[in-house]
């Protein structure tokens, strides 16, 4: 999933900051997601986090 399928849920801002309370240092650039640029953003969070993308997805999958 990515922001836009959160967004529509209506709990994207709950889960940016479930993420944000995990990894304090990340932005709200970080957590900006733009519509067709999933491997992208998830690439940046990854940098970030020092996570692999796989374990990302599942991660924010499960908040």
């Amino acid at each position: 999933m990515h922001e836009a399928e959160y967004r529509t849920r209506g709990n994207w801002n709950e889960l940016k900051g479930k993420i944000k309370k995990s990894y304090a240092d990340l932005t709200e650039d970080d957590l900006t997601y733009q519509e067709g640029q999933q491997d992208e953003w998830l690439g940046k969070l990854q940098q970030r986090t020092g996570k692999a993308k796989g374990d990302l997805k599942k991660w924010i999958d499960s908040l």
